[in-house]
């Protein structure tokens, strides 16, 4: 077909699988990948469910995977080595030495790579949000990415297992999710679409609310080809839906009033959420969904009463569904969405103000304060002048000049004068390994960036095995191609937070903290 470009590098992807309940995989990890791959009609992956508990046969999972995708079921012990060292979800490039591990890291590789197979499915891309940074910013650093990747879908798995022998309690989670949307929405035009939002609540006399009926009669996407009323729908909704049609929102013909136009930003009126992270459908909205939706199911069965508790949960999830493909991908995983009834939303007053909610990103631990302290200045600053001397242990310095090119951090795309600074700390790092290393040793490199501390260790060290654990793709696909170059086979790549990481190792390092250590016997090296 006109438009789809063949896979050169054949990937396959390795899923838990704990068993299947009521229509739902575990873990949820592992139904949530199956239901993203079905939405972007992703066939580009060789499946593999790996059994981690009760044996399961195929027969009694296909009302729950969809039968365009293609599994094979397999034991732990038949995952490839660098799998054998990771969390799943997982996905590996044959042959079997670059790894991609955890939820969020797998679940936007699936998207790039269906794009790429097919450059035609924009509104795949678009899942990945403004700028391409959805779910990217690692759990260990990002709330956002915590909560959708780990906190809630964890969460549900326990609420779950709860209700089978008694009445559940709610997850903070959940309610920490519905106090999220009733925050006002950031986004990158915000100012723009708050004074539209503005001159239509002037136009109104009210402000249009986001509620079930609204998103059910305006907004129904799938089965009509009916255009959004731009003249009753919310701003909120003509923006977000727009976006899924691939229809830009028309730009107002004439000059704004001169109430809009003057109005400061603190009178503008905030953005209501239509989904997850604000007005567009992202990958967030697609985690969230088989989580949220099981959640329900519980909540209607056994906690009815609870259920207006979550107004805007309830909302999003009937909006949710309106989005083309989701209903249709749903039914291939087996998700039967359920029909709830209208719950009165908070009013708009309770809400906090735009000034008042600091942005996920930007709620950080208060006990830290600044970033890098400028140590020379300060020593100055106190009287203390700095003297630089030989290095004390010539020995250490490694001979730059007949290694090979691609062992040099020059060849990891920085200057010069950044690539002798970088050669400078390395042959601390790498005396200290190569002294403490035997062969077969296991050495890792955390946070390992373009590979400068163990691609040069994996050539000085042919005889053990060197893995390189880095969150940021690009830097790692530079570290491999610099490997490629070298012809190195003692080397693997996980593209990883640390703690999805579960290998044992005998020498750790981490050129970020120019640190060493080696387990067993404990020896730590300061470098």
């Amino acid at each position: 077909m006109k438009g789809i470009k063949k896979s050169l590098t054949e990937e396959y992807l390795y899923l838990d699988l704990s068993h299947q309940k009521e229509g739902c995989i575990f873990p949820l990890h592992t139904s949530i990948t199956l239901f993203l791959l079905s939405y972007c009609d992703c066939k580009i992956f060789k499946v593999c469910l790996v059994l981690t508990g009760e044996s399961t046969g195929i027969s009694l999972l296909k009302n729950v995977l969809s039968e365009d995708v293609e599994i094979q079921i397999i034991s732990r012990q038949e995952l490839p080595p660098i799998v054998q060292n990771c969390c799943l979800p997982a996905v590996v490039e044959r042959p079997d030495n670059f790894c991609r591990a955890g939820l969020a890291v797998v679940l936007r590789h699936i998207i790039q790579k269906s794009y790429e197979a097919d450059p035609s499915k924009k509104e795949i891309l678009e899942l990945l949000g403004f700028k391409k940074t959805c779910l990217k910013a690692c759990a260990e650093v990002s709330q956002w990415t915590r909560l959708c990747e780990l906190t809630i879908p964890l969460a549900i798995e326990n609420f779950l297992k709860e209700s089978s022998d008694q009445p559940p309690t709610i997850p903070a989670e959940i309610l920490e999710l519905e106090r999220k949307l009733s925050e006002p929405v950031r986004v990158h035009n915000d100012d723009k679409l708050r004074r539209q939002k503005l001159k239509q609540q002037k136009a109104d006399g009210v402000r249009p609310s986001l509620d079930k009926e609204e998103t059910k009669s305006k907004v129904h996407r799938q089965e009509t080809s009916e255009e959004v009323d731009s003249s009753s729908a919310s701003l909120e909704l003509r923006v977000a839906f727009s976006k899924l049609t691939v229809r830009e929102e028309p730009a107002p013909a004439n000059r704004e009033p001169a109430h809009v136009r003057k109005a400061r930003a603190s009178d503008l009126p905030p953005l209501d959420h239509v989904f997850v992270e604000g007005l567009y459908f992202t990958l967030a909205d697609i985690v969230l969904l088989p989580c949220i939706h099981h959640f329900l199911v519980i909540i209607c069965k056994k906690l009815s009463e609870k259920l207006v508790e979550f107004p805007l949960l309830a909302a999003w999830y009937q909006r949710i569904q309106e989005v083309p493909r989701v209903k249709t991908t749903a039914s291939q995983c087996g998700i039967q969405f359920l029909h709830l009834p209208e719950l009165q939303t908070t009013s708009n007053e309770q809400q906090p103000s735009l000034d008042e909610v600091p942005c996920v990103e930007e709620q950080n631990d208060p006990s830290f304060i600044g970033g890098p302290r400028p140590t020379m200045t300060k020593l100055m600053e106190k009287g203390i002048e700095v003297m630089f001397s030989p290095h004390p242990c010539p020995t250490w310095t490694l001979d730059w000049d007949t290694l090979p090119a691609a062992v040099s951090p020059k060849e990891g795309k920085m200057s010069s004068d950044r690539a002798l600074r970088k050669q400078q700390q390395l042959n601390n790092l790498v005396y200290v390994v190569t002294n403490q290393a035997k062969p077969g040793d296991r050495i890792v490199d955390f946070c390992s960036g373009g590979g400068h501390v163990g691609i040069v260790l994996a050539h000085m060290l042919p005889s053990c095995q060197v893995t390189l654990i880095e969150n940021k793709e690009l830097s790692l696909i530079r570290a491999k191609k610099r490997s490629d170059e070298l012809g190195l086979s003692n080397i693997w790549f996980i593209q990883a937070n640390m703690e999805y990481f579960t290998g044992t190792f005998n020498i750790g390092g981490c050129c970020e903290h120019r640190r060493i250590c080696v387990p067993s016997p404990s020896i730590a090296a300061n470098t």
